[in-house]
């Protein structure tokens, strides 16, 4: 599953640039069949435009699945998934399958290999290309080819390991396409249960690009169907032609905008306007120019059970309208410009009825995709784990702060090397990990290098409290472990960190007059000792010292004046540097970063300016006890020890 949640976000990159294709191919199909004229200008630089991205979208694929399924993102993966894509694509086309094959006419090449530029090939290059970039490119070769080491090496062996899909799609890709064609020409025979097999099999083979075997049985003249054609030229059958068209529009015009809403509505509120722009974008596009793409891909592969009662509902759209007495056809495909073009054609049969059924397919997208989205937690946009963002992001080789590196590369030794290191990842203030040995940690040695302290919940669990740059010390302990940077020399790594240094570290009361911080209370509720907090991190003061509350309403206010420091991705913590320079740490609930941003919604950004009772964040209390985690929040004063806190 993790597998495919990755593709499905690497799908993310060249989807992006789909629905706006979408509509300049849809305008202009629209103002070409208006006019009549089919050298109109504008209509001509439109549809050139948007079919520039859509004729292309299989190596928009390879591309973006080339350098989103790589360890990194960098240039020279998705430059081994064009070579895989070039060398796949050439050697099947029908001019050189016909040399191979001896054939005197390339109109004797199997039709198969008509359609093999398609969705489906373009993913297996990206994959080529990924998969030789992380195998690759360290390689080192001896000195007289020293050229080609590295980077370098890695479109040559994609270049190689491309000739062996080639063979294999020689041999395996006629099969296929025959035995859908053959399929297809079956279910004709079938009636509107027909249909609906059509629909829901066309959906299914899409994130493999074989639908277009599936179609040509149906809208064109492979069967003597020919539904397509017929309907645009209005010479087919009244009531009878359009029926393996008409299901399509009321799915992609509100089923899927209503899947879109769904999508939107349950995405985490810190996340919810980056998930607005895709499914917005991807809305649009389905209802207007029927080019559904943009919004399927968005979550095919994060969340498959969707996608498949997707498919579902296709089909049973499909059967629906194969039924009822009604027939639409379209020339490009069904969205609200064909809708209304195809309205007065002699062909279409109460076409009313479309955005009436419509409407029903839109509730019923919206409730079934909520429910599913929220009963199964489907990792659809915007609800994505926060590691799985940070997948794959931007930065260059050993571009890390040195001094996080230095500390990191410190770390990691004392803990045992990275071999003793199961699992990584990061909350507020520290490192959360499981070791496979604890006996080899060495303790004494990681506070020497900057821990506050170390806990051991139990079992492999194992945490390193650092501070607020615990995030960069994380980043850059995965970056060494991986091999994405270097640790710094001996002489660096000794050099003195104290710029990067957690605060809690600070001399007790250094650059303070008083020894007690006096602070707002940032939110309602009782005050408790720090001692009582159920968490020996806080308990134990080894954060600094501060104080609880266990609130009754769910906005947190600054106690103070003074500056963001930080807001946590997962919207759980938020840090200040106030005027009078104590850092303060506001933690809303224990261990709630496993809530993944759920219940959070930020109210304020890293370098905001605040004054005594400016709203931070908003969290749902009552979705937190519902999670399991305590709601009982800490105050920290994270560089004041020997300090005491009082709220006010």
């Amino acid at each position: 599953m993790k597998f495919f949640q990755r593709l499905g976000r690497s799908l993310m990159l060249p989807v992006a640039v789909l629905p706006v294709a979408a509509i300049l191919s849809g305008i202009g199909y629209w103002i070409t069949t208006a006019t009549g004229d089919q050298s109109n200008v504008v209509a001509v630089f439109l549809s050139a435009a948007g079919g520039a991205l859509l004729d292309n979208m299989p190596v928009l694929f390879a591309l973006g699945v080339a350098i989103g399924m790589a360890s990194k993102a960098d240039g020279t993966s998705a430059l081994a998934g064009l070579v895989s894509w070039l060398t796949v694509t050439t050697l099947l086309s029908p001019d050189n399958i016909a040399k191979f094959q001896g054939l005197a006419d390339v109109a004797d090449v199997d039709p198969a290999f008509t359609k093999v530029e398609n969705v489906f090939v373009g993913i297996i290059c990206g994959l080529i290309g990924a998969f030789a970039y992380d195998k690759f490119k360290d390689t080192k070769l001896p000195d007289a080819l020293s050229f080609f080491s590295g980077r370098r090496s890695v479109a040559i062996v994609t270049a190689g390991m491309s000739l062996v899909i080639a063979l294999v799609l020689f041999l395996v890709w006629p099969l296929v396409y025959t035995g859908l064609v053959l399929f297809g020409e079956f279910i004709v025979t079938q009636g509107p249960i027909g249909a609906g097999i059509y629909g829901f099999l066309n959906r299914m083979l899409i994130p493999l690009g074989l639908h277009h075997a599936l179609n040509s049985v149906f809208w064109f003249d492979v069967a003597g169907i020919n539904d397509l054609i017929n309907f645009q030229q209005g010479k087919g059958t009244y009531g009878v032609t359009g029926q393996y068209m008409t299901g399509f529009f009321p799915v992609m015009m509100f089923g899927l905008p209503g899947a879109a809403l769904a999508m939107y509505v349950t995405a985490k509120d810190t996340r919810r306007k980056i998930a607005a722009g895709i499914l917005l974008s991807g809305a649009v596009s389905s209802f207007f120019v029927g080019v559904t793409e943009p919004l399927e891909f968005s979550f095919m592969f994060l969340a498959p059970a969707l996608y498949v009662v997707h498919a579902l509902f296709m089909g049973i759209s499909m059967a629906i309208s194969a039924l009822l007495p009604v027939r639409m056809g379209f020339g490009f495909s069904g969205g609200f410009i064909d809708l209304v073009l195809g309205w007065v054609n002699p062909m279409a049969q109460n076409p009313w009825a479309i955005p009436v059924m419509g409407v029903f397919w839109f509730v019923v997208y919206f409730l079934v995709f909520r429910f599913m989205i929220l009963k199964f937690r489907l990792k659809t946009p915007g609800r994505e784990d926060d590691e799985d963002l940070e997948d794959g992001a931007d930065g260059a080789e050993g571009s890390a702060d040195s001094g996080f590196v230095g500390i990191a590369a410190h770390f990691i030794d004392d803990l045992g090397g990275k071999a003793n290191i199961l699992e990584l990842e990061n909350c507020a203030t520290r490192l959360r990990m499981e070791i496979a040995d604890h006996s080899i940690v060495d303790e004494g040695a990681l506070k020497r290098h900057g821990a506050a302290g170390v806990m051991k919940p139990g079992g492999k669990s194992f945490q390193v409290i650092y501070g607020l740059n615990v995030q960069f010390i994380k980043d850059a302990m995965d970056d060494l472990m991986a091999g994405r940077i270097q640790a710094p020399s001996a002489a660096e790594a000794a050099a003195p960190v104290t710029e990067t240094a957690p605060a809690e570290t600070a001399p007790a009361g250094a650059g303070f007059l008083t020894e007690i911080v006096r602070l707002r209370q940032p939110l309602q509720g009782r005050v408790i000792p720090l001692e009582e907090v159920p968490d020996p991190t806080f308990a134990g003061g080894i954060m600094g010292p501060g104080i609880a509350i266990e609130p009754s309403d769910g906005h947190v206010v600054a106690p103070a004046s003074g500056i963001v420091a930080h807001v946590f991705p997962t919207g759980h913590a938020v840090a200040l540097q106030l005027d009078d320079g104590t850092e303060v740490l506001i933690h809303v609930g224990l261990d709630t970063v496993q809530m993944k941003g759920e219940g959070f919604t930020t109210l304020v950004s890293p370098g905001d300016r605040v004054e005594a009772g400016t709203a931070l964040l908003v969290a749902d209390l009552e979705r937190i006890r519902a999670a399991g985690h305590p709601t009982v929040t800490p105050v920290i004063a994270l560089n004041r020890q020997g300090s005491r806190l009082e709220l006010v």
